[in-house]
């Protein structure tokens, strides 16, 4: 049976979420309320956004310079400039991917926890770095391990 919306009966309804201009999320309401994950959702998304948004440019961009440049050195530095661009390209590529892995927590509830130790994640780590997985203890954590192993 479906409602006046056309909703079938037992499908999750998303309730619209309220948040004003200035909101932030605090301390002193509860982790990972409706208005915090709302906030993050859409910091996330206007991150992705803008993301997309200077991939497009520089996909644009890249088409436009494939013209024959006859001057060797300016050449090189074309080739240079190309180069540069892939690379911040797939960094693009690969921290959508992360915006992506972030919203799907928020979506199954695991959003703000932290995979190691399951402790909530600050909210001011959050808001610098929304798509952290660890606590900053954590993360600390891990990068002594990584360098003690690097250094071996």
């Amino acid at each position: 049976m479906t409602d006046v919306v056309g909703h079938t009966e037992g499908a999750k309804m998303k309730q619209e979420v309220f948040l004003p201009e200035d909101y932030r999320p605090a301390e002193d309401e509860p982790f990972m309320n409706d208005r915090q994950l709302e906030y993050f959702r859409r910091k996330l998304l206007n991150w992705k956004n803008e993301l997309l948004a200077g991939s497009r440019d520089t996909i644009e961009g890249l088409q436009d310079s494939t013209r024959n440049i006859p001057d060797v050195a300016d050449r090189a530095s074309e080739e240079t400039d190309r180069a540069l661009e892939l690379r911040t390209r797939d960094r693009q590529r690969k921290l959508v991917a992360k915006i992506d892995s972030a919203l799907r927590r928020i979506d199954e509830g695991e959003y703000g926890y932290c995979d190691v130790t399951g402790e909530p994640i600050s909210l001011k780590r959050l808001d610098a770095r929304p798509i952290a997985t660890m606590s900053l203890e954590a993360q600390e954590r891990h990068e002594r391990r990584e360098k003690v192993h690097r250094d071996d």
